[in-house]
């Protein structure tokens, strides 16, 4: 990874904010997850604009000729269209016009197989240089009333320029995926049933008759349960693959699903207390496929860790699936993502909320 970028969206939203219209509290909510604060899209925001500009920083940052990236990969779950994906429209965007882009969709674990399919069209000589991008607005398909998930998404993309080296730096990706439990986290309707119904209530009363909105939910303990028995092997599996041992990693960068989970896998693999770990989810929730690159950048950005140190990271989530890879931390970024952010002034939650 030659280089990283982000961008987190102006508008934060603290617990406080949130719990008037979730029955809940900031000191439930920080005790059980560790967020106190998510970022949400507003304004002129969306995915597409922070994707390129995540991009163009990631690039910018790396210090490579912009002509050399001729691939683009785009991990999302939340992007607003079927048709046409999101990558072509953002390597436009960035001046990348013309060449390979697609998206990835697996969820929370999704960066981490784009980076490994960048990483082995570089291998195998498919790919010059290729940006993979992390980016979700998971605030749009929010319930924010729901208990379970309404204080955990936040929105948000990070990228990096994966490219050639003298030296390996990016292990075979060790991923996974259990289907028989994948509607543990699941959207109320799918595509064509909510068209129908949209159909169906056509001319009538959007308060007394609502058609509703397409939110997530999750079984969380189901998915704890399997996180549990799941992740362990998937983290010693890929320090056995990767050759690399406890000893030898420096920075630990898990998916930003739970602080108190990230805590315990800390634990159970043996590192040391004070090793580095990402802990970005405080105020930037889980963004899902953003998740990584982001609390990747945030290390870099504050000097918790820095370029070339030995990473593990691990995503993981829906699907339900997973994907991880021992990494060398690119360079710290010139432009970062809390340049010139500030923070907006508290406003209505109403376009979150579930119509009535």
């Amino acid at each position: 990874m030659l280089g990283i970028g982000a961008y987190r969206p102006a508008r934060l939203v603290t617990n406080d904010e949130l719990c008037t219209v979730l029955d809940s509290s900031d000191q439930w909510i920080f005790e059980r997850s560790g967020i106190h604060n998510r970022r949400w899209i507003s304004g002129d925001e969306s995915m597409r604009s922070m994707s390129a500009t995540a991009a163009d920083r990631a690039i910018e940052n790396s210090g490579i000729d912009r002509d050399q990236v001729d691939l683009v990969i785009m991990a999302t779950s939340s992007w607003p269209y079927n048709v046409p994906h999101g990558a072509p429209l953002v390597a436009a965007d960035i001046g990348l016009n013309g060449v390979a882009a697609f998206d990835v969709s697996a969820g929370c674990g999704g960066f981490g197989y784009a980076l490994g399919v960048a990483a082995d069209a570089i291998r195998a000589g498919g790919a010059t240089y290729a940006v993979v991008i992390g980016a979700e607005t998971m605030s749009v398909g929010l319930d924010v009333t729901d208990r379970s998930t309404g204080f955990i998404f936040g929105d948000g993309a990070g990228a990096v320029v994966v490219g050639p080296s003298d030296t390996n730096g990016i292990s075979p990706i060790e991923s996974g995926s259990d289907g028989n439990s994948a509607e543990a986290i699941i959207q109320n309707f799918d595509t064509v049933s909510y068209m129908a119904r949209a159909v169906e209530y056509q001319g009538k009363d959007p308060v007394t008759d609502p058609v509703g909105r397409m939110v997530i939910s999750m079984e969380g303990p189901r998915v704890f349960r399997w996180a549990a028995i799941t992740l362990p092997k998937a983290l010693t599996t890929l320090l056995t693959t990767s050759g690399a041992g406890v000893d030898d990693i420096e920075v630990f960068i898990p998916h930003q699903a739970n602080a108190r989970i990230n805590d315990l896998m800390k634990k159970n693999l043996g590192f040391a207390d004070d090793m580095p770990m990402a802990n970005d989810i405080e105020n930037t929730g889980n963004t899902s496929a953003a998740s990584i690159p982001l609390a990747m950048e945030e290390m870099l950005a504050t000097g918790k860790a820095t370029g070339g140190e030995t990473a593990l990271m691990l995503g993981f989530g829906a699907g339900l699936s997973y994907a991880g890879a021992v990494v060398t931390m690119p360079p710290a970024p010139k432009i970062t993502s809390f340049d010139g952010l500030a923070d907006a002034k508290p406003g209505p939650l109403a376009t979150h909320l579930r119509l009535p």
